[in-house]
């Protein structure tokens, strides 16, 4: 790749559909970064239906730095590519209307990218709340007993990774392997980044950076969104199979062993299946789910008092069967049109 200067000018990109609620503090944190280079915030403007458009419009008044592009389309990838189109500088730094950066995250990230020869740099998602199920949302989101698996879901060594959230982009390195792919609705960055590895780039994990990520804020929200990326994540599976990890399987294999021991149980209970017998392995999928969240409960910190444990348990649950019931439907059907629609 073609050497940077010191202090490479910077283009952050984000879509933008219905964030009314976060829009204006993640602007605020992107403009605020403590990074002396040149910089620009392209915004991407879907078919919100809230007042996403009327902050976006009065923050690019306030500050020149603030482009506005529309897109038409509801879906992520859709926002991105045109917004990465719209941008100018030789660095691309993906960014989220749900998330807001430290105030480092521009300068070390720009750092790691240059010191490792890396052509994507992503640090740390620390889920946060404000109400009392979207902080048990978050507990599942950082805790190993909810998404697990990612180095930027916890505490990792830096190196290189799988998979970045977010990202800090090369821009030579993004456009060499055509950006995000519009066809794939949810898990765009792992796709994006597995293209990236494939064409001999790395991809780098760099734990001091870190991002607040504000997840969705209720339970029927959260399993929407989780079904929509267990889906397009059997989407990955059907297209590039080994090279997904294995863990992405797991949530689909526990539906199936609950689904099991819940129609034993049924099969019990009226008297088609004698459970005393042997017939009382079937169980064993949902006792064994319900001790290992049993556990999780236990060992997941920040919790106060009885309340905060029955959330984290739902949010875990919400999560795991969520997304299971997404990957199967995707196995067999694909992605066809289902979208996540938390946000809509």
């Amino acid at each position: 790749m073609s050497p940077l200067p010191a202090q490479p000018p910077v283009s952050y990109v984000m879509p933008v559909l219905n964030e009314e609620p976060f829009l204006e503090s993640a602007v605020r944190t992107i403009l605020a970064q403590d990074y002396a280079g040149e910089k620009e915030l392209v915004l991407a403007l879907g078919p919100s239906r809230d007042r996403s458009d009327d902050i976006a419009r009065r923050l690019a008044a306030e500050d020149p730095r603030v482009r506005l592009v529309p897109h038409p389309e509801r879906d992520i990838p859709a926002g991105l590519n045109p917004a990465g189109a719209a941008s100018r500088h030789p660095i691309v730094v993906r960014v989220d209307a749900h998330s807001e950066l430290t105030p480092d995250y521009t300068r070390l990230g720009i750092a790691a990218l240059q010191r490792e020869g890396a052509a994507n740099v992503g640090g740390i998602m620390r889920a946060a709340g404000r109400g009392p199920v979207q902080r048990a949302i978050a507990r599942g989101y950082n805790s190993p007993f909810g998404l697990g698996g990612g180095a930027y879901h916890g505490d990792g060594r830096a190196g290189p990774a799988e998979s970045a959230y977010l990202g800090i982009f090369r821009r030579e390195a993004l456009d060499a392997v055509g950006g995000y792919d519009p066809a794939i609705l949810r898990g765009e960055d792992w796709e994006l980044n597995l293209r990236l590895r494939r064409a001999g780039y790395t991809v780098w994990f760099e734990p001091a950076l870190g991002v607040t990520y504000w997840p969705r804020a209720s339970l029927g929200d959260l399993a929407r969104q989780f079904f929509a990326t267990g889906t397009w994540r059997a989407v990955l599976v059907r297209r590039y199979g080994r090279e997904n990890p294995w863990r992405f399987f797991v949530p689909g294999a526990l539906v199936l062993g609950i689904a099991t021991s819940l129609v034993a149980l049924a099969l019990g209970a009226l008297g088609f299946l004698p459970l005393a017998s042997g017939w009382a392995v079937l169980l064993a999928p949902l006792a064994l789910y319900a001790l290992g969240i049993a556990v999780a409960v236990l060992r997941i910190p920040g919790q106060r008092g009885a309340r905060d444990r029955v959330l984290t348990a739902a949010a875990l649950v919400t999560m795991h069967l969520s997304w299971g019931s997404g990957f199967l439907r995707g196995i067999l059907l694909g992605g066809g049109r289902v979208v996540d629609r938390s946000r809509i």
